[in-house]
């Protein structure tokens, strides 16, 4: 029963998928898929999936716990069990992943970009792409900071010039 349940969920969310990317649901090459899954192999240094299932057993924790708060500690040996053994499913999220890329990208350009990832600016690039996306998710957060209370000010200097007051 359990089996059949998690089929329906897969099933479901295949169909989700397709619904909101009708490029995931189209026939594509094994040739392509193989191409692109290549490419997130190799670029795959945020370690997304373990993350992911990382924020969900925490989001299940403390879910449980605020509503049954003596059972914390059985709580987060089940979700430590229940993490391991979803730990062999990253490759359904890589495959979808994949899919996204092979129904963007053709055969030949699949190709020059995993030969790009194999040269060694691309494993440096792969290694420090998540590092440098952090920092410029910093650098953005202070930016638009920034020009936000500047944006703000010339706004409101404006309508005063126009006689309006907030």
């Amino acid at each position: 029963m359990m089996r059949i349940k998690a089929l329906m969920a897969v099933s479901l969310s295949m169909a989700m998928l397709a619904f909101a990317f009708p490029a995931i649901a189209q026939e594509l090459p094994p040739e392509q898929l193989a191409l692109a899954r290549k490419y997130i192999d190799l670029t795959d240094s945020a370690s997304v999936y373990e993350i992911t299932m990382v924020e969900i057993g925490i989001g299940t924790m403390r879910q449980i716990v605020q509503q049954n708060p003596e059972v914390a500690e059985q709580t987060d040996a089940v979700v430590g069990k229940v993490l391991e053994e979803f730990r062999g499913r990253k490759g359904e999220l890589l495959d979808q992943f994949a899919r996204v890329y092979a129904a963007r990208f053709t055969i030949g350009e699949l190709q020059e970009i995993v030969a790009f990832y194999e040269t060694d600016t691309g494993k440096k690039l792969a290694k420090a792409n998540t590092e440098v996306n952090a920092d410029l998710q910093t650098v953005l957060k202070i930016f638009t900071n920034n020009i936000r209370q500047e944006f703000y000010a010339k706004v409101r200097a404006d309508l005063r010039e126009q006689g309006i007051t907030l």
